[in-house]
């Protein structure tokens, strides 16, 4: 968790100030339910309350304590009852510190999440803008790299709108996975604490009680979480990259924003590079380098080890503040980006038609020719146009031009025939259908 990549609202939620805030809420909720129950008196409930809710927690002085006692938790309440005095002493009765960890560790995935499902709106809201505003911009569509058939740059974006709006499904689910609270003191029993602490704390702090928590939260919760914040990950590298691709030279079919006083080079001033798209691929790694760690994580000894616990002091905060960040850049390049309906038609143009030789192949089966001949008659033209494009780049051959001089073609297809298979709007008439799959009736 870097500057360069973080941004301030979720950097908040992991910094010291804060998680000691959530600390001090989960304690101060237990001990209002402890009240409640008659097991430390109500005017020491209030009184933690009224001390330690106005508090500042001192960082230096926390850190101070731990450099003795080598244990963070008791630092903190150590240092909270410098600040609350004597009633200090009820506070987590019948508790252990993964209590308050993993509660408070929850609670910062979610507000995290939150954050993230506003990113998620955001980005999808862009996406679609850009869909419905290329609709029907016609564009080639690549297998293997290589030109296929025509589809439009709206569908492009359709795409990529339907698989966030997956991964927002995902993220919603996330949340609700890692959603639980646990307060059910040492080895998971509440031996020492009543469940109903648990569930006070849990409504109090918009959680759910953890059904059984052993000494720790069931790790494969968190598995889950970050596996799908990979997922998310991996979808921002798949448009990165997809927008990489369009901008190359040869390409150049769409292209990052480049502002006015923007340098590409330090050496070449021509030079306009797709440096944030470069820069998502490769943040969308440090996200996904989480998952391996959280899942390993789920195999604990016993009812508790704290194995996992230096794991998700780093991958909570850089894998939030990281995809954070990732959403936003990929909303801004998205939002930008700027479009060549022009370049995009003449690329395809290059190849002098050949995004046709499907609907031929099929017009000659249609007509009676077997499928082999078929595939034989328009592969042998198809290569005169590819063998030309090969040699200048752009083809002197015309596949429309090659396909009414063959005479075992005309056998078949009359010259009409042929030509009528050269409609670009035949590859996109069902457009419509597609995008209201997608974004629904309009």
């Amino acid at each position: 968790m870097i500057p360069r990549y973080s941004r301030p609202d979720m950097v908040d939620i992991w910094s010291p100030e804060s998680k000691f805030r959530i600390w001090f809420e989960i304690e101060a909720h237990a001990c209002d339910a402890l009240a409640d129950l008659g097991v430390i008196p109500k005017e020491a409930a209030k009184t933690i309350w009224e001390k330690g809710g106005a508090a500042t927690f001192d960082i230096d002085r926390i850190d101070e304590i731990e450099r003795e006692t080598k244990h963070d938790v008791i630092a903190f309440l150590t240092h909270l009852a410098e600040i609350v005095g004597p009633d200090a002493r009820f506070v987590h009765q019948g508790m252990t510190s993964s209590d308050v960890l993993d509660t408070c560790f929850n609670v910062q995935l979610v507000k995290a999440t939150d954050l993230l499902l506003a990113d998620m709106d955001a980005l999808l809201a862009a996406i679609k803008r850009r869909a419905f505003e290329h609709k029907n911009t016609v564009t080639i569509g690549r297998s293997h790299g290589i030109h296929a058939e025509p589809v439009t740059f709206g569908l492009k974006m359709a795409e990529a709108y339907a698989e966030f709006d997956r991964c927002k499904t995902r993220l919603i689910n996330a949340r609700a996975e890692i959603a639980t609270c646990a307060i059910s003191g040492a080895v998971g029993t509440f031996a020492n604490i009543d469940p109903s602490v648990e569930e006070h704390v849990a409504k109090s702090m918009g959680l759910q009680a953890e059904p059984v928590s052993t000494q720790v939260i069931p790790r494969d919760r968190h598995a889950m979480y970050f596996a799908t914040l990979g997922v998310i990950a991996s979808s921002i590298e798949r448009v990165a990259t997809e927008i990489r691709h369009l901008q190359r030279t040869e390409v150049l079919e769409a292209e990052e924003f480049f502002s006015k006083g923007q340098k590409g080079s330090s050496a070449m001033p021509h030079k306009r590079n797709p440096v944030l798209t470069e820069n998502l691929t490769g943040l969308a790694r440090i996200v996904r380098m989480a998952v391996t760690p959280a899942m390993e994580n789920v195999a604990l000894w016993h009812e508790r080890d704290i194995s996992h616990s230096s794991v998700e002091r780093m991958i909570g905060p850089d894998s939030t503040v990281t995809l954070d960040f990732a959403l936003h850049r990929l909303t801004g390049v998205i939002d930008k980006l700027m479009v060549y309906p022009e370049r995009m038609m003449g690329n395809m143009d290059r190849l002098g038609g050949l995004v046709h030789s499907q609907r031929i192949l099929l017009a000659l089966t249609q007509a009676g020719s077997s499928r082999e001949d078929a595939y034989r008659l328009v592969q042998r033209n198809a290569m005169k146009v590819w063998n030309s494009y090969q040699v200048s780049g752009d083809s002197d051959v015309d596949f429309l031009t090659e396909l009414l001089a063959d005479e075992d073609v005309r056998k078949y297809l009359s010259e009409d025939d042929i030509k009528d298979r050269f409609d670009l709007g035949y590859h996109t008439k069902n457009v419509d259908a597609i995008f209201n799959r997608v974004f629904g009736e309009s």
